[in-house]
């Protein structure tokens, strides 16, 4: 069997949930803020924040809603947050976290896979949570802040615990953080206390984490990107965050350049966006040592052309939520363009052929198999879905078609389920996809495959332009002079922006939905 074993030394394992873990810590530098609200500047120290888990972790056991028993969170990045989220695991029980941005009914499928019973959440998002309560489990409502339709937090403090209470590190599913769904209804997934803890370690040693970072942190929390290296990784490892409720592009460059914050962590659109927007130019980045890029892929000419406006390096990780998320990240010294990087300590990769199934040697193209003490213990109510996901000998199938080279370097080639057949040909949309923001009058792309009964499938791409006297036949012209014939898109659609997830995603089943209305 050809198994691409990590190059890094083994990281150990540590008999701790990832509040111990997060507190070891904390617990060297109590009077260091660590958590700070981005808005409104209020913040909390490491003792303060200690305290306040522990303060919740007991009002949640007081009122029923400690030691197993589920807890759904849905709000934006704020420093309460990182407390719900930790005194929950503190108090032995599970969290789920919810996109706030989701409908009623997003919601509602959530709270009911999940079996919550508290929802806590923000006034703003009041309305909502309270239509997505209906046939659910939920019998409370909480809300960050003051509201006079709801308890606050606050209420919910009580005696302090000061030990984490018993859980099994290895089986009990702290968090329940649900999978995107570009395809069908998401699903819960199930990480351990150990997942989270080994991927915070594996974090630090593959990223070259140092302490004293300061994150200007926008990467929504509820998704294991921000959830893990923005919240958990700069708590854990010495650093701190500086949280944004979204993604503001002058409010997140004050910040960077205010904290002199060694790294940035975004997704591809915000890379886009730090290359061409001129506000850039007005901040003192000096700090900046190093951008990195994760939750999709991005092509080697946006990385460099990053790289080379804010005169720094740009790296690239992969990873998802069934890998607590990381499973490559690109090391500084040595990082290549448009590449995922190297495996994780611990971490053990293969590539197969979709077709035979056999094992593929270095440079040759399949879908990426996974193995470490990251992957998931599978998903919630689904065991069809972890079945086909988990394989023999905990291999974890990713869905993704990857070339490693043979230095260890992976490069995601595309989605398994997303490749476009051809008249024979396999087109991959995130290729196409990287050379169409290549061009300077391109500020986003999409590229679906269309059914059609002599091809199979035509790509046709959905683009986001920046001049106006762009037409599609400059669009043509320039495809022409760059990919190969069966690369070629058949339709253009101009559009003002392209759907996405909050971790950065394409989602390419509502460009589907639009073009089935046509």
């Amino acid at each position: 069997m050809s198994i691409f074993a990590s190059s890094y030394p083994p990281v150990e394992f540590t008999e701790q949930s990832i509040t111990e873990r997060v507190f070891a810590d904390l617990q060297t530098r109590p009077d260091e803020m660590v958590l700070t609200d981005g808005p409104s500047g209020s913040s909390l120290t490491a003792a303060q924040f200690m305290e306040q888990v522990k303060c919740l972790a007991g009002g949640l056991t007081a009122r029923g809603f400690g030691a197993g028993q589920v807890v759904a969170l849905m709000a934006p990045n704020m420093p309460e947050y990182c407390v719900v989220f930790h005194a929950v695991a503190w108090a032995g029980g599970t969290i789920t976290t919810l996109n706030p941005t989701y409908t009623s009914a997003e919601v509602r499928h959530q709270l009911k896979d999940s079996g919550a019973h508290l929802l806590i959440t923000v006034p703003n998002f009041l309305d909502t949570a309270r239509a997505g309560i209906n046939d659910t489990s939920v019998r409370e409502m909480v809300v960050i802040g003051e509201s006079t339709a709801a308890a606050s937090l606050n209420d919910l403090m009580g005696e302090p615990i000061e030990q984490q209470v018993l859980v099994d590190l290895d089986k009990h599913a702290v968090v329940l953080p649900y999978s995107s769904g570009t395809t069908g209804l998401p699903k819960g997934v199930m990480l351990s206390h150990r997942n989270l803890v080994i991927n915070v370690d594996q974090t630090l040693v593959g990223a070259g984490f140092k302490r004293g970072e300061v994150a200007a942190g926008f990467l929504p929390f509820f998704h294991i990107y921000g959830m893990t290296v923005l919240m958990n990784v700069h708590l854990a490892g010495g650093g701190a965050v500086v949280t944004l409720p979204r993604f503001d592009l002058p409010l997140f460059l004050q910040i960077c350049q205010d904290y002199k914050s060694r790294r940035m962590w975004i997704v591809p659109p915000v890379a886009l966006a730090l290359t061409q927007h001129p506000l850039v130019d007005e901040y003192d980045l000096s700090a900046l040592e190093q951008i990195f890029s994760g939750a999709a892929p991005m092509g080697a000419e946006l990385s460099n052309a990053l790289g080379k406006r804010l005169n720094c390096i740009s790296l690239q990780g992969y990873g998802m939520t069934e890998l607590s998320p990381i499973s490559h990240i690109s090391p500084e010294a040595t990082a290549r363009a448009g590449s995922s990087g190297l495996a994780m300590p611990n971490t053990d990769c293969r590539i197969v052929d979709i077709e035979s199934g056999a094992n593929l040697a270095a440079g040759e193209e399949g879908e990426l198999w996974i193995r470490g003490p990251q992957v998931m213990q599978g998903y919630l109510n689904n065991p069809e879905a972890t079945a086909a996901t988990i394989v023999e000998g905990n291999w974890l199938r990713t869905g993704d078609i990857a070339i490693i080279d043979a230095d260890g370097y992976m490069f995601i080639v595309d989605r398994l389920k997303e490749l476009i057949k051809y008249k024979g040909f396999q087109v991959a949309p995130a290729e196409l996809e990287a050379t169409l923001v290549s061009h300077d009058s391109i500020s986003d792309a999409a590229v679906i495959g269309l059914p059609d009964d002599e091809a199979g499938e035509l790509p046709i791409a959905f683009v986001v332009k920046t001049d106006t006297e762009f037409s599609e036949e400059d669009l043509h012209a320039f495809m022409s002079e760059t990919l190969s014939h069966y690369k070629q898109v058949h339709q253009v659609h101009f559009v003002d922006s392209i759907p996405k997830s909050a971790s950065g995603k394409i989602l390419r089943r509502l460009l589907r939905d639009e073009i089935s209305k046509k």
